[in-house]
């Protein structure tokens, strides 16, 4: 059993993010960058799936020369080998082109499953893991709490407003799971001595067969504007109508 599982390097959440004033994209020279906080919970849950199969684990990630910081980290928490795809005319790319970087990556590594965090904490879109499966012709479930494999079957938990989901599919399939799935482990000395002789790979957009021409952000950011504050509650007095006032908030918010 081979999983792959798709991380990414990103401006630290924890931090201020500034924007290009001329891109309105997020400046990543010069900050703070981390392992995506969501990522970590995607490298547990692939490794402890290896564990229980005795399969291996690869890590994708598509970046800036940095990203192999995140790779190698992954590498540390215990995965086995690592794939790197660099190339500065990939800088900006929007969702559906790395999708198709990932998915030529995928290919190339040719694993029986992908898993992914949900969303990236720089982008926020949601949409690569489930553009990367529709690229590939595979299932793709979402929003995983709890993952499981039998055989050939992927089944999930999928996390819903009213509780949860009982959804599985055929391999190969795309999986996302979600913060709760799991608690990730962290890199150990030995593994992180490890990680320095696992197996490597920096592949530029001719090593994946992709043309540069046909990765040209079809996306881009026309506006940014901050989000509107928060207006101040309303203060019901207990006069006797308390209860009477608030349901009728209530209503008018259509709560109830």
């Amino acid at each position: 059993m081979r999983i792959a599982v798709f991380v990414k390097q990103v401006p630290d959440p924890s931090g201020a993010g500034r924007l290009d004033p001329a891109t309105n994209l997020l400046v990543r020279e010069g900050v703070e960058v981390v392992l995506d906080p969501g990522d970590a919970y995607g490298i547990e849950a692939a490794l402890q799936l290896a564990e229980a199969s005795q399969g291996e684990v690869v890590v994708i990630s598509m970046g800036g020369e940095r990203a192999l910081e995140v790779v190698r980290k992954a590498m540390a928490m215990g995965a086995g080998s690592g794939l790197h795809v660099f190339d500065q005319r990939l800088g900006g790319s929007d969702a559906l082109a790395t999708a198709r970087v990932l998915a030529a990556a995928v290919s190339r590594v040719a694993p029986d499953l992908v898993v992914a965090g949900t969303e990236s904490t720089d982008g926020y879109t949601g949409t690569v893991p489930a553009a990367v499966a529709e690229l590939l012709g595979w299932p793709s479930l979402t929003f995983a709490k709890h993952l499981e494999l039998s055989g050939g079957t992927v089944r999930v938990q999928r996390q819903t407003p009213a509780g949860h989901d009982l959804v599985e599919a055929d391999l190969p399939a795309v999986v996302t799971v979600t913060g709760g799935i799991n608690e990730p482990r962290y890199p150990t000395l030995k593994g992180i001595m490890g990680a320095k002789s696992r197996p490597l790979e920096q592949l530029s957009i001719e090593d994946l067969g992709l043309d540069a021409a046909g990765l040209s952000p079809q996306q881009r950011v026309v506006a940014v504007a901050p989000a509107p504050q928060r207006q101040a509650g309303r203060v019901v007095e207990d006069d006797g109508s308390a209860a009477r006032l608030i349901a009728d908030y209530l209503a008018e918010l259509k709560v109830i």
